[in-house]
């Protein structure tokens, strides 16, 4: 990505805040309203799907359809468009619809940009409480009810003194749920429940470590290109790219991220 120019950059960023704005406004009209339902995607566990899901992305894919129209999409809900133009948005429009169903503000709409190498940009909102974070193209900031201020990830500390976020308690499989076990057992906190919200916290720099599994691609772009640009490591269990999802391991440094990596492999 480096031979783009800066009007480009410009104009993805600009965008990219573009989709957010809507987003955020189409996710408003439902969250902690009355009546408000969800169908579940598959039917041996509950995966909530909202007519906020839904309206979220159809308003994001408008704006692209006229903003850029010549770039690729890959969206939680309406799948893929195919582009000529080399690059892809990436879009979750709730990132933890669980959370939104019950009324907490931990969920996020997650919007990326990426290229044949995988996501170059990414921004994580949380429209409730009025949080942006975003990361590539040479920015690392937030953006707030306080104003803006610098994302930065959290300097080497020991493991034992980490703190370590994870959506669910249960994760993945058995094998993966003892992997992470073994982390978990050695870090000072370990909290549940923050859907994306997480991995903004990781770029922050308020936390150590995020660990999970069984994610998709518009679960983890965004997040990568944020915390990257803060600073910190996001990889698979095995230290690889996770740009595709599966496993993610997210750290504040690269120190915290081989102790943890350490431990996943046993």
């Amino acid at each position: 990505m480096a031979n783009l120019n800066t009007e480009l950059h410009r104009d993805l960023i600009a965008t990219a805040h573009a989709l957010a704005d809507a987003a955020r406004e189409a996710t408003l009209l439902h969250f902690r309203k009355p009546g408000l339902l969800a169908d579940s995607k598959e039917t041996a566990r509950f995966d909530p799907v909202t007519i906020a899901d839904r309206l979220a992305e159809e308003r994001m894919r408008a704006i692209l359809a006229q903003r850029r129209p010549d770039d690729a999409i890959l969206g939680e809900e309406y799948g893929s468009k195919a582009g000529t133009s080399g690059l892809t948005w990436v879009l979750d429009p709730i990132d933890g619809t669980r959370g939104y169903l019950s009324g907490t503000p931990t969920w996020g709409v997650l919007i990326s940009v990426a290229d044949e190498s995988g996501p170059v940009y990414g921004l994580i909102d949380q429209p409730y409480i009025r949080e942006r974070f975003e990361g590539g193209f040479g920015l690392a900031r937030g953006l707030g009810p306080s104003g803006e201020f610098a994302l930065a990830c959290r300097a080497a500390r020991p493991l034992a003194d980490a703190i370590m976020l994870s959506t669910f308690p249960e994760v993945g499989t058995t094998a993966e749920h003892l992997a992470f076990r073994r982390v978990a057992d050695r870090v000072r906190l370990v909290r549940y429940g923050m859907d994306c919200y997480g991995y903004a916290l990781v770029a922050a720099g308020q936390i150590d470590l995020v660990i999970e599994a069984g994610l998709q691609p518009y679960d983890v772009q965004a997040p990568i290109a944020v915390i990257e640009a803060a600073g910190g490591v996001m990889t698979d269990w095995q230290g690889n790219p996770c740009h595709q999802g599966g496993q993610v391991l997210a750290a504040a440094n690269a120190a915290v991220h081989a102790e943890a990596l350490a431990l996943l492999n046993g």
